[in-house]
């Protein structure tokens, strides 16, 4: 699936497989100009240097257009920030594809997908439009999804961080935790 996007202050294409071999990111919010939208994008702007860090691209997507991205970037100080890709879907084709689209209103949910680097679904979480992300969170799902595909039979457990430890599943530990 094609999508346009803002980027380095240029309008660009590209599609979900160019990002293949990354881990991705897609943070999609309901629209630009509006309250919790700019406080999370500016935390994973401020945050963004650690996702590519760890070989991952963040994506954010909403329903606006390239054109409107462009000027909230230049009008707002907390996305100027912004150095990420901001994918425009005014079709709401990619909203729709996700099931983060909400037709009654014409804006996305605040939907986070984190994909590995083959492209393949490894966790996803969807907000109403009301509750806020946040990007250390994301930061320690990523981690643990990063953890689990290098480190195949471990598992990581609740609000686990990177360093600590892992479970390794089997019979043994049945009953035991």
């Amino acid at each position: 699936m094609a999508f346009e996007y803002y980027h380095d202050n240029a309008f660009k294409k590209g599609a979900l497989a160019d990002f293949h071999g990354k881990w991705t990111i897609l943070f999609f919010y309901p629209a630009d100009f509006t309250f919790v939208c700019p406080t999370e994008l500016e935390e994973l702007a401020d945050n963004y240097e650690q996702f590519t860090s760890r070989n991952a691209e963040v994506l954010s997507v909403s329903t606006d257009t390239v054109f409107t991205h462009k000027a909230w970037k230049d009008h707002s100080k907390a996305i100027g920030k912004v150095t990420y890709p901001m994918i425009a879907d005014p079709t709401h084709e990619i909203s729709k594809l996700f099931g983060v689209y909400l037709e009654d209103e014409g804006v996305a949910l605040r939907g986070t997908f984190v994909i590995d680097p083959d492209g393949v679904l490894q966790a996803m979480e969807v907000h109403s439009n009301n509750i806020g992300r946040s990007a250390g969170e994301l930061l320690r799902k990523l981690d643990a999804a990063i953890f689990v595909r290098e480190h195949g039979g471990e598992v990581c457990p609740a609000s686990w961080v990177k360093g600590k430890d892992t479970l390794k599943p089997g019979i043994d530990l049945v009953g035991k935790i």
